[in-house]
């Protein structure tokens, strides 16, 4: 037996949503799957999710394309860094 590690979502009726397809995968027959699910200590609330961060590198970068960016001399302008 070959082990994938995916991850993914359970949806509101139940069902596993995964982040991404598996590639290179052809198997037409029944799998058998495991889910791990954290533990309340295990959540980090400072864990920012995927598609956050994937949302705000795109911002970014369109800024960057279109010139709408600071100049970082301004940047630290009203911040207090001791």
């Amino acid at each position: 037996m070959k082990a994938i590690e995916v991850t993914g979502k359970i949806d509101l009726e139940g069902n596993l949503v995964l982040d991404e397809p598996i590639q290179g995968t052809t198997y037409r027959e029944q799998v058998r799957v495991i889910v791990l699910v954290p533990e309340e200590a295990e959540l980090d609330p400072d864990d920012t999710p995927v598609e956050e961060i994937k949302a705000s590198l795109r911002r970014a970068l369109h800024d960057a394309k279109t010139g709408q960016r600071l100049p970082l001399s301004q940047m630290w302008e009203g911040i207090d860094a001791e």
